[in-house]
């Protein structure tokens, strides 16, 4: 497979594909250096701002049952500062079907934790299951 000739900024071979028509890729191609800065600039500027509506609304990683349940919050407060319409009275009801999925599944995980605690470092062993034939032997 074709790689870019560029070498990146850590002097090693480029690994992106090249263009079409080029022997480079769309971040080292001269025809396209105006694209590529301006793309950059716009992945600086995304990334700025995500870290600050992050921090805004106290929202760290949604990896967790915990981050998710912020997320869900700041959904629900957001919905309920509209104005009052059908439109947000059917999001409020999909946001509290998924409020409760959310109750519930941290539920379990908190149940399962628990098992799993008492159990302590136990193995379960488990016969393979064996497949029976249509005529049942």
């Amino acid at each position: 497979m074709k790689t870019c000739k560029a070498l990146n900024d850590r002097g090693e071979p480029c690994r992106q594909a090249p263009l079409l028509d080029s022997d480079h890729c769309f971040w080292h191609d001269p025809k396209h250096q105006k694209e590529a800065a301006e793309a950059r600039r716009m992945g600086g500027v995304r990334r700025r701002r995500e870290s600050t509506l992050a921090t805004a609304y106290d929202v760290n990683e949604i990896d967790s049952v915990a981050g998710l349940r912020r997320l869900l919050q700041i959904a629900v407060i957001d919905t309920l500062s509209l104005e009052n319409s059908i439109a947000r009275n059917r999001t409020l009801g999909y946001l509290t079907q998924v409020g409760a999925a959310l109750l519930e599944k941290g539920e379990f995980a908190s149940r399962l934790e628990a098992v799993e605690a008492a159990l302590g470092p136990r193995l379960v062993r488990r016969e393979p299951v064996r497949k029976r034939s249509w005529w049942g032997r």
